[in-house]
């Protein structure tokens, strides 16, 4: 039997790896860096709190509602700013996110503000979380192993050549930007159904800043490396949660240490994977080679 805390803990990890998914693919398979969408979790979170406690919608239905809704709110906000390149992007998102925020803070009578939301069915539990994880990680491995993949990744490695190449490459970007938004929608939804309270300070900028940071952290372009990278740090803040002032230092200095060690990220562009264990195994030895060109 687990523990109901590890339980809790593998729940969040699971939710946040949803989550860190959607980030991975407009941040390492797309190259739009952002630091807003946390806004879009809150857009899902409180989307399938209200449907659910005040609506009497069956929670399912409810978090697929979040995550519809806060696609579409991608999309609508990505028409227009996707026209920014480079680091305008990056500061339109934390606008947008904070701008999502700053709404639900104070738009009292419909999402009851700073005051929070209670009550909320706890409907995620951990085969829930478990069984959306893994069917997003599906629906993720085939979309960027596809067609629409290998477009998101020309636009990445060189934007002016894919357009010259005859990619739509605004098309490709809103859509990526859109699937990221539905991915963390379904996260927000399901972290609302597993703290059954909600508050618009839980999806702050600190929470936007922290789904990009795993992103780097895991390898920008690697699916698995962002999903490890989420574990490891959310295992890193639990284990130091009891010397919470020092917390969030060792975090900063667990992300500085693979970032110098590391800068490509835990797994740099690797999944795990046959192909991964083929090019550790098929690397010579150093000597081996010197050995050859002598």
């Amino acid at each position: 039997m687990i523990s109901g805390y590890i339980e809790g803990i593998i729940i969040l990890i699971c939710v946040n790896s949803i989550a860190a998914m959607g980030v991975s693919l407009l941040t390492g398979f797309t190259g739009i860096f952002t630091l807003g969408h946390a806004g879009y979790m809150a857009i899902g979170a409180y989307t399938a709190a209200i449907l659910s406690v005040r609506h009497d919608v069956p929670w399912f239905a409810a978090v697929i509602a979040g995550g519809i809704l806060a696609m579409v709110l991608a999309y609508l906000i990505g028409v227009p700013t996707l026209k920014l390149m480079g680091d305008y992007f990056a500061i339109a998102s934390i606008g947008l996110g904070e701008t999502i925020r700053l709404i639900l803070e104070n738009w009292q009578s419909f999402t009851r503000g700073a005051r929070g939301f209670p009550g909320v069915t706890n409907f995620t539990t951990l085969p829930v979380a478990a069984a959306f994880f893994l069917g997003m990680l599906i629906l993720m491995r085939f979309l960027i192993n596809g067609n629409y993949g290998r477009a998101f990744k020309a636009c990445r490695d060189d934007y002016i050549a894919a357009s010259l190449l005859g990619f739509n490459t605004s098309h490709y970007r809103v859509l990526s930007l859109t699937i990221s938004g539905f991915y963390c929608g379904i996260a927000g939804a399901l972290l609302a159904g597993f703290l059954t309270y909600l508050q618009p300070v839980m999806f702050d900028m600190n929470k936007s800043t922290e789904l990009t940071a795993v992103v780097v952290f895991g390898g920008l372009g690697s699916l698995s490396g962002s999903i490890i990278g989420t574990a490891v740090i959310g295992m890193v803040t639990e284990v130091f949660r009891p010397i919470s002032q020092y917390r969030m230092l060792i975090y900063g200095a667990t992300m500085v240490l693979i970032m110098v060690v590391r800068p490509e990220g835990i797994m740099g562009q690797y999944e795990i994977g046959p192909k991964l264990f083929r090019s550790i195994f098929s690397r010579k030895p150093r000597n081996e080679v010197d050995g050859a060109h002598g």
